[in-house]
C-alpha cells in the first residue's frame, strides 16, 4: 500500500488546501493529514480537523500539538511518531519546507501548487481580510465564519417575504421554514390538528439541519426564516406548555441578530395558517422570550421597503470580520 502524508495548520481551511488534499489522495492508497494546533488558538484544532474530515472522509486526519519548533527535523520526527511505525512513501506540501521534511522521513516529496498559480490564495490573505477572499473558503469554513441572522415573527407578519428579500439583497442563502414543510406534509392525515411534543422536537432538529446544510453556501451571511426558538413558542401555542427538549435545542443555537416582524397589517390566510385569533398575544410571547433569553433583536414595522431599510442598516453593522491572529 502506498502511504502519503501532508501537514498544515489549515487556519482557515481554504480551496488551496482542498486542492492539495485532492491531488495528494489521488496518488496514494491512503493519505494522512496532520493538523497542527495550539490550545491558545482562536479556532481549535478539532474544528479545523473536522472541516477536513467533512470534505474528505476518505483520508485520515490527525491533530498534532505544536509544542516543537517549526522546522523540518522535529516535524519529521513527530510525523513518524504519530504514524506509529508506518513509513510514508510520499509527502505532499505546497511549501518550501516540504522537500527536507520528506527526506528526513525517508519519503519522496511532491510539491503541489507551490507558487499558488492554480488556486491563488493563502491562509495569511484570508486571516487578514476574510470578507474579500470569502469565496476561497471551503464550505465548512464558510459555515463556521458566516454571520447568522434570524427573521422571526407570528403568522402573516411578513417574515418569509423579508427573509427572502434580504437573501437576495446580500446574494446569499435563505433557510426556509422546516415547520411549514412538515405541516404541509401531514395536513391531510386524520386528526391533523392534534399535535404531539415529539413533532416539535423533530421540527426543531429539522430546522437546525437545514440551517447547517445551507450555511456552507453562505456568502458572509446566513438568513434564517425562523429558528428553534420559534418552534419553542409554537409548542406553547399548540400544547399549552413549554417543551424542555425544544427549548434545549433553541438554547444551543446562536444568531448574531434576530429581526422580529410586527403583525401591523391585516391577516392574510394562505390556506395553512390558523393563528389570527391569537396573533397579537403570540407576538408578545416572541418579545418576552427574546428579552428573557437576552437575544439581540430589532423590531421592524411598516411597509416592506421601510422594513428592508431598517434591517439592512442593522445587518451591515454586523458584517465586520476582524483580522485573525496568525496561528
Amino acid at each position: 500500500m502506498k502511504l502519503g502524508i501532508t501537514v498544515g495548520k489549515f487556519y482557515p481551511f481554504h480551496l488551496g488546501h482542498d486542492y492539495l488534499i485532492r491531488q495528494a489522495k489521488g496518488q496514494v492508497d491512503h493519505l494522512v493529514v496532520l493538523v497542527g494546533y495550539k490550545p491558545t488558538q482562536e479556532i481549535s484544532g478539532l474544528a479545523r480537523a473536522n472541516w477536513i474530515r467533512f470534505l474528505h472522509p476518505d483520508v485520515e486526519v490527525i491533530e498534532v500539538l505544536e509544542d516543537i519548533p517549526e522546522a523540518p527535523a522535529p516535524w519529521a520526527e513527530r510525523a513518524l511518531e504519530v504514524l506509529q511505525g508506518r513509513k510514508p512513501d510520499w509527502a505532499f506540501t505546497s511549501e518550501t519546507y516540504g522537500e527536507p521534511w520528506a527526506v528526513l522521513m525517508g519519503a519522496e516529496h511532491q510539491a503541489i501548487d507551490l507558487l499558488r498559480s492554480t488556486v491563488p490564495i493563502s491562509g495569511t490573505q484570508l486571516r487578514q481580510n476574510l470578507a474579500t477572499y470569502w469565496q476561497m473558503l471551503t464550505p465548512p469554513a464558510k459555515a463556521y465564519f458566516a454571520k447568522r441572522i434570524c427573521v422571526i415573527g407570528v403568522e402573516s407578519s411578513g417574515t418569509t417575504t423579508l427573509a427572502q428579500a434580504l437573501a437576495q439583497h446580500y446574494q446569499t442563502v435563505w433557510v426556509p421554514e422546516y415547520g411549514r414543510w412538515y405541516w404541509e406534509g401531514r395536513r391531510h392525515t386524520p386528526n391533523a390538528d392534534q399535535w404531539e411534543t415529539y413533532e416539535f422536537v423533530q421540527i426543531a432538529k429539522g430546522q437546525v439541519a437545514w440551517e447547517d446544510d445551507l450555511a456552507m453556501r453562505a456568502n458572509c451571511l446566513l438568513v434564517c426564516d425562523t429558528d428553534p426558538l420559534a418552534t419553542h413558542i409554537w409548542h406553547r401555542r399548540y400544547m399549552g406548555t413549554d417543551s424542555q427538549a425544544v427549548e434545549c435545542i433553541a438554547d444551543s443555537r446562536h444568531y448574531d441578530l434576530y429581526i422580529l416582524t410586527a403583525p401591523d397589517f391585516g391577516f392574510v390566510q394562505d390556506g395553512t395558517r390558523d393563528g389570527e385569533c391569537i396573533r397579537l398575544q403570540m407576538h408578545q410571547w416572541f418579545i418576552d422570550v427574546l428579552n428573557q433569553k437576552d437575544k439581540q433583536f430589532i423590531l421592524v414595522t411598516g411597509a416592506h421597503d421601510q422594513r428592508m431599510t431598517y434591517a439592512i442598516a442593522a445587518i451591515n453593522s454586523l458584517l465586520v470580520f476582524p483580522a485573525l491572529d496568525a496561528p
